[in-house]
């Protein structure tokens, strides 16, 4: 099984501390996010680890990965720096985006997930929300699985809570199989919707999210499946984010081991 770092993006809401630095390289207990990443991956076996890079690339310094750019970062979003790793696409793949860490157990559970294609889901997110807002109406979107753990919809903004089953973290396991319909449906999207409007966001595909990705393999009939979390997880995705978040410790949020539904 190979890992794929998505950290092309600017990270525009921490300019206070990323206006030269991706937002992976954030320091936290130590040592930039991206680096947490390598040596979890590492310590789960998992040496083939490449980063897709793209603003501040330079800044991303380490020699125990493999980079691909993404040299239209600026324009585009998760889905399109996802593709620029499409020569990876031969086999199984594990992918994080560069400004969470995780805990062991939550890699594990995806690691050894046995879909075609695993969405890590927090069931536990409203008490994160409220430690780390103060509410648990701010940031949110939509995401509901069905009886079986299947997610059926997902990547809507500001949804009613009754839409929110638990919360999308921003790791994916892909098997090869489902990474071929990826590639067909980039394919296909790059041609007629390039620069028009595209599934849930409304973004155009050129900045589509990877839940919109997610939903188009849903309305095509893939299974998407729910890997359910209670915390094990943490996002740094603003200025105060990170002000309120680098001093908890390392296992704030990060102890409840994850079951796969």
């Amino acid at each position: 099984m190979r890992a794929v770092i998505l950290a092309a993006g600017e990270g525009r809401r921490l300019k206070r501390y990323t206006e030269n630095l991706p937002k992976g390289m954030l320091a936290f207990h130590g040592k930039p996010l991206i680096r947490h990443q390598i040596d979890a991956y590492h310590a789960q076996g998992i040496r083939d680890i490449t980063v897709v890079r793209g603003f501040c690339g330079h800044a991303i310094p380490y020699t125990d990965v493999t980079y691909v750019e993404n040299p239209r970062w600026a324009e585009t979003n998760m889905v399109e720096s996802l593709l620029c790793a499409r020569a990876l696409f031969d086999d199984d793949l594990l992918v994080s985006y560069a400004d969470i860490c995780f805990d062991a157990p939550l890699l594990r559970a995806m690691r050894t997930c046995p879909h075609q294609i695993g969405v890590a889901v927090d069931l536990n997110w409203q008490a994160y929300w409220q430690k780390r807002y103060g509410r648990i109406d701010f940031d949110t979107e939509s995401l509901k699985f069905d009886a079986h753990g299947r997610i059926v919809s997902l990547g809507v903004s500001d949804p009613p809570l009754a839409e929110i089953s638990g919360r999308y973290i921003g790791m994916l396991k892909f098997s090869a199989r489902a990474l071929r319909e990826v590639v067909a449906i980039y394919e296909s999207a790059k041609l007629t919707h390039w620069e028009k409007p595209w599934q849930q966001s409304g973004k155009p595909f050129r900045q589509a999210y990877m839940t919109d990705l997610l939903q188009e393999l849903i309305d095509r009939g893939e299974a998407v499946q729910a890997v359910t979390v209670s915390g094990g997880w943490l996002e740094f995705d603003t200025n105060e984010d990170y002000e309120r978040q680098r001093d908890w410790p390392f296992d704030e949020g990060l102890s409840t081991p994850p079951r796969t539904v």
